[in-house]
């Protein structure tokens, strides 16, 4: 089941919108020994760089194999071994990795689906205890050049009620990831 409005533009675009390494860094992954999900990994963005943090595993999802094959051939270029893809539709058949097997899960530019806490649910199921879920998503400015429309984009009040309502506890304040994007961790 894909997010409402999951669509990408081209990968060019799309780069412009981040610093990867910097979200990362902010997020606190940073030198982890433990696995990394990331739900909705489109062209890799996040996947890529986070292999450099850990010395586990990082499983890139997507649903689109479009995404999956432009990752892989990332992979290859970057000779990244510990990145994994799978191509799989994780919001109706979850994820199929095994519980508490990761010490962080990435949800970026997802939590606007019709369900956002079945995709926390899965996240937390992944997750070692005293692991982390790190959320970012568009700010709730209608000028940002791109993210879902404004009646569904979720604000970082809701993102936080959700990660609570899941059963997390959130590690700090709102870590602002300018010039689009606002980021939260929540710990299991």
């Amino acid at each position: 089941m894909k997010t409402r409005e999951s669509g990408m533009p081209d990968e060019q675009t799309w780069d412009q919108f981040y610093d990867a390494e910097f979200i990362l860094d902010s997020m606190g992954i940073q030198k982890l020994k433990g696995n990394i999900a990331d739900l909705g990994c489109g062209y890799g963005t996040f996947s890529i760089p986070a292999f450099r943090q850990t010395t586990g595993f990082v499983y890139a999802f997507d649903i689109e194999a479009a995404m999956i094959r432009v990752t892989e051939e990332k992979i290859r270029e970057e000779n990244t071994p510990n990145v994994i893809t799978i191509l799989k539709d994780f919001l109706s058949d979850g994820t199929g990795l095994a519980d508490g097997c990761c010490e962080y899960v990435l949800l970026f530019n997802i939590l606007h689906a019709e369900q956002p806490l079945m995709i926390l649910e899965e996240a937390k199921r992944l997750l070692i205890s005293g692991g982390k879920v790190a959320v970012i998503h568009w700010v709730n400015d209608p000028r940002t050049p791109r993210g879902p429309s404004m009646n569904i984009r979720p604000k970082p009040e809701d993102c936080q009620k959700w990660l609570l309502e899941s059963g997390f506890r959130l590690e700090n304040k709102i870590i602002d990831l300018p010039p689009y994007h606002y980021g939260l961790v929540g710990i299991k």
